[in-house]
């Protein structure tokens, strides 16, 4: 006699059976330092986002969402499904945001089962072969460098530009008209519609370098409306208004004027993404996902948390989670059981009925369960979240950390992100308990040690786990030299590695034939005139020039450190952008 499946089964066989037979196309939008109290629905009175205030009402939200504090770290785990210490990208530059070639993309999944996948803005995860986007599982891509346009990692007279900015179109650079967020969503949209007119099911992932700085160059009209506000700009800012200038001379309102415009202009983008999937037809078989990356760039608005961008506080990891799919999410449904980006990759794949979904060495859950309401949050099991950011080559355990349960207790030791130290006297740890104290005021670890001395143990098991998951785990993934995949190689400041005073030392890369390479400092400015070109391989000078233009030289089969340097009287410092070209 055979058994009666159980209901949760059933339902997860019938869920994948329909996808299979009719996936839905997915689209993913995130953007950059913008924080959870930017929007209407969240309670901002200031800025407006009309459509993604109607896009909350349409869609299943996850309350308790939390991100990594800044935003390397959280496209890792989004991309993956992992814990970003487990990727190699611990950090956002300095050679420390690349994240393993290895590793396997919620992309690389859906093409499993005939998807088509894009991706339209910034990526962040490396910018050289094998670790661009087009290298690991995207079929069409249109992206900046780096970590931003204002960057050394862009193309030389790119000038910081958002408007008509130089991007990368599968690997060759283009000339843009218009707003980079425009300019993003256009390039999705034909790209969503011509996926449409073959019949392919597609994975968009649209990710917006706005509203990350710099705020010189935002959406004039909007800039200028905003600009006439400063009154109820001056209200969101949650400290008081400073005299310090940023570095183009704009105060603070006009850069919350700036961050204003840029998230309003996001917004508009987000309309002209609903009447498109409308008009093609497919917006009930789309599933739409909207978030950020981490906390706001400045000190403002974030609702009743604390924090900003790149602290472990409830204001730096706490953001929006927004999943509209007509007619399979019911509109307006909120789950409160606690999720995070590592849940994003499993429950894509869930969603498009992959057979494979999750494996087994994700760390994200399935979260479809919850925004159906299939499962109630009471019926959710327990899980922790851990977070963790620092600048360096490696994590330092317990610094600037945060475990979430979901019972409502979270401790962390908030040592700032911009060093990797503890404070002397080590971790000052803090415990709150987030169902009455979302604002994280009071510390509770006193009154609490036995919470503080559990969580304190979780929060080292998964420090241990992550930190040994891979040989060398924190060893840099190495830049390909020499292959057909890309030619010629461009090497910048982004990717170049620094030694334990922060000093930049070259690139990690990895050359797949021996032989003469052409070697070109790019953007070099006047140099006085006994100025010399080095160029070293595992620290030995293997060529030495008075010019940086051609540089004719032997670079060996394998692994090693490229370094090009420029050597004067006053020191030695690696080259802006080195260009490599091989015949």
């Amino acid at each position: 006699m055979l058994r009666t499946l159980p209901t949760t089964l059933l339902a997860l066989l019938l869920t994948l059976s329909a996808s299979a037979a009719n996936p839905p196309n997915i689209v993913v939008v995130m953007t950059d330092d913008q924080g959870c109290g930017d929007f209407g629905f969240t309670g901002n009175q200031v800025i407006r986002t009309p459509n993604l205030d109607q896009m909350a009402r349409e869609s299943a939200q996850m309350m308790q969402f939390y991100v990594s504090p800044v935003c390397s770290p959280t496209r890792a785990c989004l991309m993956t499904g992992r814990y970003n210490y487990r990727t190699r990208a611990i950090d956002t530059f300095k050679g420390r945001s690349m994240m393993d070639p290895e590793e396997i993309t919620v992309a690389e999944h859906l093409k499993t089962v005939g998807y088509a996948t894009g991706l339209f803005g910034k990526w962040h995860l490396g910018d050289n072969h094998p670790l661009r986007p087009q290298d690991q599982g995207f079929d069409e891509v249109l992206m900046h460098q780096g970590g931003g346009l204002a960057q050394n990692s862009e193309p030389i007279g790119n000038d910081r530009r958002y408007t008509d900015a130089i991007l990368r179109h599968n690997g060759e650079l283009v000339e843009t008209k218009g707003y980079c967020t425009d300019v993003y969503f256009s390039a999705a949209l034909d790209y969503m519609e011509s996926c449409v007119s073959e019949g392919k099911p597609f994975f968009t992932y649209i990710a917006t370098n706005a509203p990350h700085g710099p705020y010189h160059d935002a959406p004039k009209a909007l800039y200028e409306e905003y600009l006439k506000k400063p009154d109820q700009l001056r209200s969101l800012i949650r400290q008081m208004p400073s005299d310090r200038k940023d570095r183009d001379g704009l105060g603070q309102i006009e850069v919350l004027a700036s961050i204003a415009a840029m998230i309003t202009n996001v917004d508009e983008n987000m309309g002209r993404l609903m009447a498109k999937l409308e008009v093609m037809g497919v917006a009930k078989n789309t599933l739409v996902i909207f978030l950020t990356d981490n906390g706001p760039n400045t000190t403002r608005y974030v609702g009743p948390y604390r924090g900003n961008k790149s602290q472990v506080y409830e204001g730096g990891v706490h953001t929006i989670f927004l999943a509209r799919w007509p007619g399979t999410l019911p509109a307006g449904h909120l789950s409160n059981a606690l999720g995070a980006h590592i849940d994003i990759a499993p429950t894509l794949i869930a969603a498009a009925g992959v057979e494979d979904e999750p494996s087994p060495n994700m760390d994200g859950k399935n979260l479809l369960p919850l925004l159906k309401g299939e499962v109630g949050d009471a019926d959710w099991p327990t899980r922790q979240i851990v977070l963790q950011s620092h600048r360096g080559n490696a994590p330092v355990k317990y610094h600037n950390f945060m475990l979430r349960e979901s019972s409502g207790w979270k401790l962390l030791n908030a040592s700032g992100f911009s060093r990797n130290e503890l404070p002397p006297g080590g971790p000052k740890l803090e415990l709150y308990n987030l169902i009455v104290d979302p604002s994280e005021s009071v510390d509770l670890s006193a009154a609490y040690p036995k919470i503080v001395e559990r969580l304190k143990k979780a929060y080292e098991r998964w420090f241990d786990a992550v930190s040994s998951s891979l040989p060398d785990n924190y060893a840099p993934p190495r830049i390909a030299l020499g292959t057909t995949h890309e030619h010629p190689v461009l090497l910048t400041g982004q990717d170049a590695r620094v030694d334990a005073d922060e000093k930049s030392i070259g690139w990690q890369v990895k050359s797949g034939r021996a032989g003469t390479y052409r070697v070109r400092f790019l953007d070099v400015e006047p140099l006085p005139a006994q100025a010399q070109f080095v160029v070293e391989v595992d620290g030995k000078n293997v060529a030495t020039s008075s010019s940086g233009t051609d540089m004719e030289v032997p670079l060996p089969e394998g692994e090693f450190l490229f370094s090009a340097r420029i050597q004067t009287t006053d020191g030695s410092e690696l080259g802006y952008q080195i260009e490599l070209s091989w015949e």
